[in-house]
């Protein structure tokens, strides 16, 4: 007798940490798959803050007229540096860069003063586009300004670059979604077959399907808030090794907040999942019996 007991608590024992593994792995690829698409929304977001928009002024603009457009658009919200070269100074940039006289060369020289100007990453992909014409077209529209140069393939190519990345991991995760809703019903209909003498038990005295229901279902949420955890705990190993051996600074003090909310998404999402997938499978479990 008392083996029996013994052998039906070891399988019962396998059967949750079998369940709960099972969600956890799941989790975690879906953990990595959310770190995935955040680490290309910063990087592409950060290759948009290192674009420089070029004003080019009028050599007729006095410093006054200068300071005055330097303060208007360091005035504007999407502006996170301003700099302004001088047609001497860009010469300066140019023959260091070359390593040769870029005045001498050419004879004089060809090159405007003109303003440096970046804007912030935060601004999304058609804000900024909108944006930037709105900025350019004041600009132009602007006394002393000839010209708002930038390298408009570039932005294309970053915000063509952005959609399809986005496009593409949202196709996986919701994908994977689906795919976890089915897996962890299946995984937690294996565990309720285990408990089925229980079940039928239950119903033959009586007992209504919601009181049935109920320990199972918090059993579920169980299952999917440690497994959540434990997924956290292997995306947080993988980010650890990632930026040990690949510096990637993905270590930075402003992902941490993201960090901590992705990690009770993945928690969260381990609950709703795991409640959805554990009613479909006392329904159908209950419908069979």
């Amino acid at each position: 007798m008392k083996k029996v007991k013994r052998h039906s608590k070891v399988k019962l024992w396998a059967t949750h940490t079998s369940t709960t593994l099972s969600i956890t792995l799941v989790l975690f690829l879906l953990g990595l798959l959310m770190m995935l698409e955040y680490q290309s929304y910063r990087t592409i977001y950060n290759m948009q803050e290192k674009i420089t928009y070029s004003v080019e002024v009028s050599p007729e603009m006095d410093q006054e007229a200068i300071a005055q457009l330097q303060r208007k658009i360091e005035a504007k919200d999407y502006v996170t540096h301003v700099d302004f070269i001088s047609k001497e100074e860009g010469a300066k940039i140019f023959s260091e860069t070359l390593e040769e006289d870029f005045i001498g060369f050419s004879g004089y020289n060809p090159l405007p003063d003109m303003f440096m100007v970046n804007f912030r990453s935060e601004i999304i992909p058609d804000t900024s586009s909108s944006l930037i014409n709105q900025f350019k077209e004041e600009m132009l529209s602007t006394n002393g300004v000839n010209d708002v140069i930038y390298q408009e393939n570039v932005v294309s190519e970053l915000y063509d670059i952005f959609y399809k990345a986005e496009y593409f991991l949202c196709f996986f995760i919701v994908l994977l979604l689906v795919v976890s809703i089915m897996l962890i019903s299946s995984t937690i209909r294996i565990s309720l077959y285990s408990q089925r003498e229980t079940i039928l038990t239950m119903r033959m005295v009586g007992a209504k399907k919601n009181f049935i229901r109920r320990p199972f279902l918090w059993r579920g949420v169980l299952y999917g808030a440690i497994g959540g955890v434990l997924a956290d705990l292997l995306v947080a190993v993988s980010v650890l090794v990632a930026d040990n051996q690949l510096s990637l600074d993905l270590l930075n003090v402003d992902h941490m907040i993201w960090y901590a909310g992705m990690a009770g998404i993945i928690v969260l999402i381990g609950i709703i999942i795991t409640w959805i997938a554990t009613i479909m499978a006392l329904n159908k479990h209950m419908k069979e019996n």
